[in-house]
């Protein structure tokens, strides 16, 4: 999401708007810019293809810098579509099935609300590469561990995700 700003010229506060991170996806609030730490521009954006099986990471000019095939929800734990961004980039969760790294994103399951985090959709890696491409997963996106290896490096926090 664009950055809006707000100034309420009675109390000169800066009000900022942002994407919150709960159900039910696509929330906004306004917060006191105060309340944040510092701001930084995001570069890039990252479109997931649930049709195309596909995942592509594009330059602020709309090059590719990085694409793979994914596995998404199953029809009956579906991946939701949307506009999201990278919460939280994470090394080695403690199990092969997630693979060597995962980005937590700001997107929740819409039926998972009793999986960890809440139903927190993740880009992660998997101990099952034959099952992409296609539709094996409770709502996440899993890719095979060296496409996921490649992109965590690539990608950056609050990097826009567009599900498609």
């Amino acid at each position: 999401m664009a950055l809006r700003e707000r100034t309420v010229a009675q109390t000169g506060v800066t009000w900022i708007e942002v994407s919150l991170p709960q159900r039910p996806n696509g929330v906004t609030g306004w917060v006191a810019a105060s309340a944040l730490g510092p701001l930084h521009v995001t570069r890039g954006r990252l479109v997931i293809s649930r049709s195309e099986f596909r995942a592509t990471l594009y330059d602020q000019a709309g090059r590719v810098l990085w694409s793979a095939r994914v596995g998404i929800g199953a029809p009956s734990l579906p991946t939701p579509s949307g506009h999201f961004y990278v919460r939280e980039k994470l090394r080695a969760i403690g199990s092969p099935i997630y693979g060597p790294y995962a980005l937590g994103t700001s997107a929740y399951a819409p039926k998972l609300s009793e999986w960890p985090g809440g139903g927190v959709v993740g880009v992660h890696g998997t101990n099952e590469p034959q099952l992409i491409p296609g539709d094996p997963s409770h709502g996440c996106v899993r890719l095979r561990n060296g496409d996921i290896t490649r992109l965590w490096h690539l990608i950056a926090i609050g990097t826009p995700i567009d599900i498609i």
